[in-house]
């Protein structure tokens, strides 16, 4: 699923994390390929604060990435489990339940 960001990604990785200065991960040595896993492994502090930045995004950002993560071009198995859980809830409260349920569907089917 290695993939490189667009500028629309880019430029929400921006807004969720207006702290990053570069967006290289430090542990693999390159340029972050995906938006939530950074977000949940290397920014937020707690599931609050994940859930605080998931706030910001307004729902065409927040639907943009929900669609990511359908095609399988976002990842949800490098996310911190409580995080994929507060997504399923900023998704069902700024979206709708549907799309919540279809990504906790798809969260368990692929397993953690």
């Amino acid at each position: 699923m290695a993939r490189k960001l667009s500028p629309e990604d880019t430029r929400i990785l921006k807004k969720l994390v207006p702290e990053m200065v570069d967006p290289t991960c430090i542990h693999a040595g390159h340029r972050f390929r995906s938006v939530l896993p950074p977000l949940s492994m290397h920014f937020s502090t707690s599931s609050e604060d994940f859930r605080e930045r998931l706030m910001k995004l307004s729902g065409s950002d927040l639907e943009y990435l929900v669609s990511l993560i359908l095609e399988g071009m976002e990842s949800l198995h490098c996310v911190k489990k409580e995080h994929v859980d507060v997504l399923v809830d900023v998704v069902g409260m700024k979206l709708s339940k549907v799309k919540a349920a279809e990504l906790l569907e798809l969260y368990t089917f692929v397993g953690d």
